[in-house]
Parts: structure tokens; sequence; C-alpha cells
């Protein structure tokens, strides 16, 4: 078997899972509780003077 028809066949099946995976993980972390105070904290922090 070539070394593309291999990855193709990768990419089709595993690749296709764990890029879902891991979009949902993303997804999952931002809409846990508490993210929303993390999330400002981060965003005020270039409005911060030295």
């Amino acid at each position: 078997m070539e070394t593309y028809t291999l990855m193709r066949h990768f990419a089709d099946s595993w690749g296709l899972l764990a890029m879902t995976l891991f979009f949902l993980g993303v997804v999952a972390f931002i809409f846990r509780p508490g993210a929303k105070n993390a999330a400002d904290q981060a965003a005020s922090i270039p409005l911060k003077e030295d």
C-alpha cells in the first residue's frame, strides 16, 4: 500500500474521529462553569496599567 493511500485512509477514519473529539473538548472547555470569569480576566489584561 502506498504511503499516500495509507495516510488518506487514516485521515478518513481515525483522523476525523480525533478532530471531532478535539472540537467537542474545546467546546466543553469553553462552556464549563467558571469559564466566563477566566475569559473576562484574560480579556482585561491589555487594559491593565503597569
